[in-house]
């Protein structure tokens, strides 16, 4: 990771992560937020469950007229969810969603269908999303016939049928079913059908994840080419890095309901900004196995959606986090041992309070204690504690025993916790291309640890 990065605050005379040399702006989310309620379910509502979750927390975007934005992170992460809300399939709870400058967050069916004909979607699971009792025919025609295009019947049969074939499929597939086609068959079914309104932008959801990797590759050539044929803008979630990296113009990374990183996809893929962009890309398989990188191992598994850390949503993972004055110079093994210890504690505060447990003690069942002998042990075999760690170490391991697993995370939290933790990093622009990265590493008081970044980072 290069240590060659001029950072900023974002402010407003430029959106954050936009080139503003770029295409005019067609889809536009501004502060958009989207929570659900998690007290819905008869178990939630049993136990008294209250909150939200927090899929889509704070998300600023902006899609361009011609442009392949892709949207990529992990699984759970609010990605699926944001590009529904962008297509005003859910409701945001906060924010709004524009398309070329009309606001149609919250807009009834009546309302969006003038925009519905602008704004196509692509499903994940194309079998999933055609109708089984229909024909191929029915399915592409529907949409027609809903917003009015073709003179008759006919006239929208014939449409559907150079669709078909534009797609890769016959013309004689028009009578068949859903269920006689192969999976590629069906994505391009779906495709059709999109682009039978002959919309502006397609969101197209994991369009090629449910696919064998030979038709991937055709999928992804044929969304090429009818981006050029036709126009199209599209917004594309994935999770599979490579993927994007050969179709898309720019990419935008979520963790945890936010935007970590947004940028073009040639400056993010050749040297990401933020550590978690980091921490994706070296996951990437390296096809030549005589080629060595350095990895960054993630600890832990992300943090619940109900109740997301206060300060940077990558925090309690990331293994760059900012380290209290106090202890810039502690060994980096013992600190990493820390930071572990801290971790296991936070995974067995969300365990303690989840349905599950809650559901075994209301029923007198036995629950699996808390061997924070063994997890110390694990986290700093071979390792000399210095005295002034140990002894929070050891506090913590008493709370833990008089099972008062708040005190102890507080403890830790006050000793060793910092400022990543304690506030909501800004988006700061990196570089020359309106790339942001949201990371306290970049403020200008951190600047001196981009050395340290470079030497723990990710090299591809």
């Amino acid at each position: 990771m290069s240590s060659e990065h001029t950072t900023t605050a974002a402010t407003d005379s430029a959106a954050p992560g936009e080139d503003v040399a770029a295409g005019e702006i067609v889809l536009e989310a501004q502060g958009v937020k989207k929570h659900f309620d998690q007290s819905d379910s008869f178990v939630d509502k049993l136990f008294g469950a209250s909150g939200s979750v927090k899929a889509v927390d704070g998300v600023d975007l902006q899609v361009r007229s011609g442009e392949t934005l892709a949207v990529v992170g992990e699984s759970g992460c609010g990605k699926s969810t944001l590009g529904q809300t962008l297509l005003n399939l859910h409701k945001p709870t906060a924010g709004a969603v524009r398309f070329r400058g009309d606001e149609i967050s919250g807009l009834s069916g009546k309302q969006m269908r003038p925009y519905r004909k602008e704004l196509q979607m692509v499903f994940q699971d194309p079998l999933a999303s055609l109708n089984p009792r229909q024909t191929v025919g029915d399915i592409v025609t529907a949409p027609m016939e809903v917003h009015g295009i073709g003179d008759s019947d006919a006239d929208r049969l014939e449409r559907a049928e150079a669709l078909l074939e534009r797609v890769g499929l016959k013309q004689s597939h028009i009578d068949r079913y859903p269920s006689q086609f192969s999976g590629g068959q069906q994505q391009r079914v779906g495709i059709a059908r999109a682009l039978a309104v002959e919309p502006d932008v397609i969101v197209a959801d994991e369009p090629v994840s449910a696919l064998d990797v030979s038709v991937q590759a055709k999928i992804l050539n044929l969304l090429d080419d009818l981006q050029e044929e036709f126009g199209l803008t599209y917004l594309i979630i994935a999770h599979d890095l490579s993927v994007v990296e050969h179709i898309c113009d720019r990419v935008a990374v979520m963790y945890l309901g936010k935007v970590m990183e947004i940028g073009p996809v040639d400056d993010i893929f050749d040297d990401p900004a933020n550590p978690y962009t980091n921490s994706l890309l070296s996951a990437i398989p390296e096809p030549d196995p005589t080629i060595e990188k350095k990895r960054m191992t993630l600890r832990g598994t992300p943090p619940s959606p109900r109740d997301p850390p206060s300060g940077c949503v990558f925090s309690t993972r990331c293994p760059l986090k900012i380290r209290p004055p106090e202890y810039e110079d502690l060994d980096d093994e013992v600190w990493e041992g820390v930071e572990i210890f801290r971790e296991v504690l936070r995974e067995r505060g969300d365990l303690s309070k989840g349905v599950r447990e809650r559901l075994k003690d209301l029923l007198g069942m036995e629950t699996r204690g808390m061997d924070t002998e063994e997890v110390l042990e694990e986290a700093f075999e071979n390792k000399t504690v210095p005295n002034e760690v140990q002894q929070h170490i050891d506090s913590a391991i008493e709370h833990v025993r008089r099972d008062d697993l708040q005190s102890a995370q507080e403890e830790l939290r006050e000793e060793f916790g910092s400022i990543c933790e304690q506030e909501m990093p800004e988006q700061y622009v990196v570089g020359d291309n309106g790339r942001t990265s949201q990371c306290h590493r970049h403020a200008e008081e951190y600047q001196d640890t981009q050395a340290y970044i470079s030497d723990h980072g990710y090299e591809r």
